[in-house]
């Protein structure tokens, strides 16, 4: 198996778990790679020997971000929505419905070619896992459909058919979950391995999301939640009472919301591009953190509130407007994204995890919100290979 040596690392950021600082910085550092994984890192003059070297030039390098939170499979555009907003129109879920009846107009090879687009976008910022929901279908077969395209682009893949009630059961909410939980389950969950609700005034209460998890848990899928995110509700209290692995979005909390995702170890994905597209308030990162509770960052990419791919764009925004710092907003992207997923093969770059990596035209990983809106990724790596450059 061959090996590469990567060199010239001006800083290292490893997120090892047994580092004393949380990114587990390493400078004037080096990495090994084998194969896909993370062979050896650490200080550039004590490396091994490899088969081959690559010299970075002084750059810092990073875990791959893990984009734990996105709604890539749709179609159509609501840029004309956004501007409203701009203008002084409120968010609600409702806008949802407009791309749900593109996205049923749509081919599943336009479906395709349009994530294709967005997951390279993804990549060229240093997005090297990304999970995937559906949502914008509603039906058993456009459900199913929307999953088997993402399922073509990554492993995490959601079942979001709980995402709102279509106009055609607008009237019969009660009939849309009996769907939702049956035939449309039955066709989604050979694609998935989420489960997911939207559990929101405007959505589904806390009843029908638990009715909708149970009979994900059932099929065999894992449990996560949007919740808490257009003003204070039940929904983080069901995903704490449930164990559920991550709860989204999280903007609008109580005391004893924030101590039971610290009791339960449910990790609160914030996503502050939503807060960024939709003028809402942007919730507390340093308040969940000073708590004790794990906090990730995601895209949340969607046509509607949050049409952003960029994860360095919402480190910055997480930095200025949610009270982390730049070390826990990038610790928030990558080792705490992992951890969304249930994941310990991505996330940081220690010996035996994944080769996925960022190559930063920057000396260090304060560079993501020091300069906003700059395209500093040079070059990610998948598995222990480098993308094109383009």
């Amino acid at each position: 198996m061959a090996s590469i040596l990567i060199t010239g690392i001006g800083e290292l950021v490893t997120n090892d778990p047994h580092a004393l600082d949380l990114l587990g910085v390493v400078e004037d550092a080096a990495l090994v790679v084998e194969g896909a994984t993370v062979a050896w890192t650490g200080r550039a003059a004590d490396a091994p020997a490899a088969d081959q070297q690559v010299d970075v030039g002084g750059r810092a390098v990073l875990p791959g971000f893990v984009d734990s939170h996105s709604h890539l499979v749709f179609a159509g555009d609501r840029s004309g929505e956004f501007a409203a907003r701009m203008a002084g129109t409120p968010y609600a879920a409702g806008g949802i419905r407009t791309t749900v009846a593109a996205t049923r107009a749509a081919t599943d090879e336009q479906l395709t070619s349009h994530v294709a687009r967005l997951v390279e976008e993804m990549r060229r910022q240093g997005t090297t896992t990304v999970e995937i929901k559906s949502g914008y279908g509603l039906t058993a077969h456009d459900e199913a459909r929307s999953l088997a395209v993402a399922r073509q682009f990554t492993e995490e893949t959601t079942y979001l058919g709980a995402h709102v009630v279509p106009p055609e059961l607008a009237d019969d909410p009660e009939a849309y979950v009996d769907l939702v939980v049956g035939p449309m389950l039955d066709a989604a969950a050979p694609h998935a391995r989420w489960i997911d609700a939207f559990c929101e005034r405007g959505a589904f209460d806390a009843d029908q999301a638990r009715r909708v998890l149970a009979a994900g848990a059932a099929a065999g899928l894992r449990g996560r939640l949007h919740a808490n995110q257009l003003g204070p509700g039940p929904g983080v209290q069901l995903a704490a009472e449930l164990g559920l692995v991550a709860v989204d979005h999280c903007t609008y909390l109580d005391d004893d919301d924030v101590a039971a995702l610290r009791d339960a170890g449910t990790v609160a994905t914030l996503l502050p591009g939503v807060e960024f597209s939709t003028r809402q308030p942007y919730p507390s990162a340093r308040r969940l953190v000073d708590a004790g509770v794990r906090v990730a960052i995601a895209s949340d990419c969607n046509p509607g509130s949050c049409f952003t791919s960029s994860m360095p764009f919402c480190v910055a925004l997480a930095v200025r407007e949610m009270g982390m710092t730049p070390a826990e907003a990038v610790h928030a992207a990558t080792y705490r994204g992992a951890e969304a997923l249930d994941r310990d093969d991505v996330g940081a770059l220690v010996p035996g995890r994944r080769a996925d990596l960022v190559v930063l035209d920057a000396p260090s990983h304060v560079h993501l919100a020091y300069r906003p809106g700059v395209p500093l990724v040079r070059q990610t790596w998948v598995a222990g290979r480098p993308l094109p450059q383009l």
